[in-house]
Parts: C-alpha cells; structure tokens; sequence
C-alpha cells in the first residue's frame, strides 16, 4: 500500500463548478451559541465572489441559528477523498423549491484542501507508544461572549486545566475523522451519546499537543467491563484556517502510526473506522 496522502490544495473555481454539475451534497459545520451543528446544503450557482447553495432537509440535520457573517466549514466527498474549505454566510434568502429550507449565499472561498479517503480510516496507537488523553465537557465554558472554537480559546482552556475539571483517558485509535478514548468504567455517569468534548493529547513523545472538539457518537464497555470505550467524532476543523492545521497534523500523525505499525509486520492496509473501533474494543 502507498504512504497515506497529506492534505494539498485544489483549484476552488474548478472543484466548485463540478461539485453544482454533479448536485453533490455538503456538509456545512457552524458554531452557534457554544455548541456545533451541521446541516446539509447543495451548491447550486458560481458567481464572481458568491457561491449560491440551498439547504437540504432531513431530519436531523437542520439549521440552527444562521446569520449573515456566520463562519462556516464545508466539506464535501470527491473521487477518493474529501474536500474540505472555510467561508463564511454573506446572506440568506428564501428559496424558490418549496423542499428546500432555505437558500444561502457564502463567500467564495479563497482555497479548498483535499484529503484523502485513506487518512480516514482508524489507525491503532502503536504498542510501543502510550497516549494519554486529557478532555472535558465543552459545555464547562462560562464565557457567553465567547464564540469561538475552543482551539482558538486558550484562557479558557487554560483555565480548564488548573482547575483540574477534566478527565483522563488512553488513546486507542485514531483518524483525520474520529478517536476511540478508553476511560475508567466508574466514570459512565458522566458521559452520554451525543455530548460535545474538547480533548488534548501529545501524539509523539516531544510533539506539540494536539486539542479539537469532538463529538461522542458511541459509548461501548470492553470486554472485562472495567473500561469504556468512547467512540468520537471530529468536529469544527473545516470551519477555520487554525482548524485547517490542526487537520494537516492529524493526517501526519495518522501516516506516522500507520508507518509505526507496519515496522516488523507484513504490510496490510488499515481498516475502515467502524471494524477498527469494534476490534480494539475487543482487545482492550
């Protein structure tokens, strides 16, 4: 298998237009009042500085509290990977297909990533390696007047931390999407399907710490029942050039335990998130 593939730029105009030619739906990701949400929009029109789009209903992902000059991440599949870029709402209007909630105009963004498929796919922590986990509740934060995501927010963070209101885990898998945590059992009270995490963890020895929101989207115990396995989301990195980095890192870090964990071993590919997060659950 070759190397995992690092994040590079694409042309905005070109990705665009096919994205409005091929109506390939989009995952827009907003902070809005502390907490992310995620609707589901079409692009449907390319202009000089506009990119017109509508939004898709579906259940659960519904707009929550759009606004003109609303940052925003975008992502959206392509080929073999995911395409991934920040904007922000220049207005909104009511749309003219009655199935459509709505249409938004954003800004044209000024660059697109790519990524590819592979770098979202778990990769184990290698054996040789122990990743603890520092993470707590986003919803701790007390500053009403703070909107942003909590990797721009480094007081708070920092208050976090001194006032010891986190918890601890061990890394067991990771990707550009996801993480799987393993926490004590005796600490299941505290977490529930669907809670918003802000986590923090050192990838390497001597490495700059990493810390993103996540979202948990499954909590498992392991086979002895004396941990929990929590299965979690990334959530927010599209929305923000910061974000856009902290990905680059992510994808790195994926490559790197990927190369760790073929030292010695015949090669295989790693497996997609969902089989990777099942069999180390079993094994922990």
């Amino acid at each position: 298998m070759q190397n995992l593939n690092l994040p590079h730029a694409a042309e905005p105009r070109e990705i665009l237009t096919t994205a409005i030619k091929r109506k390939t739906p989009a995952i827009m990701t907003y902070l809005a009042e502390r907490r992310w949400h995620v609707a589901k929009v079409v692009f449907t029109e390319l202009g000089a500085n506009k990119l017109y789009a509508e939004l898709l209903l579906d259940g659960k992902l519904r707009p929550i509290n759009i606004r003109a000059e609303q940052p925003v991440g975008i992502s959206l599949k392509h080929n073999f990977g995911k395409l991934v870029f920040d904007t922000k709402v220049l207005s909104l209007e009511p749309s003219p297909n009655a199935a459509s909630g709505g249409a938004i105009i954003f800004a044209v963004p000024a660059k697109i990533e790519i990524i590819q498929r592979r770098s979202y796919y778990r990769v184990p922590v290698p054996p040789s390696l122990k990743v603890n986990v520092v993470f707590w509740h986003r919803d701790q934060m007390q500053d009403e007047n703070c909107h942003k995501p909590c990797a721009d927010c480094k007081t708070y963070c920092e208050t976090i931390l001194e006032d010891k209101r986190y918890w601890q885990a061990r890394l067991a898998d990771i990707s550009a999407g996801g993480a799987q945590i393993i926490v004590d059992a005796s600490q299941k009270a505290y977490f529930r399907k669907g809670q918003f995490l802000t986590i923090r963890f050192t990838p390497l020895p001597y490495a700059m710490p990493l810390m993103f929101n996540v979202q948990i989207r499954n909590i498992l115990p392991t086979v002895n029942n004396q941990a929990l396995c929590l299965g979690l989301q990334i959530v927010g990195l599209e929305a923000s050039s910061e974000g856009h980095e902290t990905l680059q890192r992510l994808c790195t870090v994926v490559e790197q335990y990927y190369k760790r964990n073929q030292t010695g071993s015949q090669e295989q590919s790693p497996q997609p998130t969902e089989n990777c997060a099942q069999r180390v659950c079993e094994e922990i």
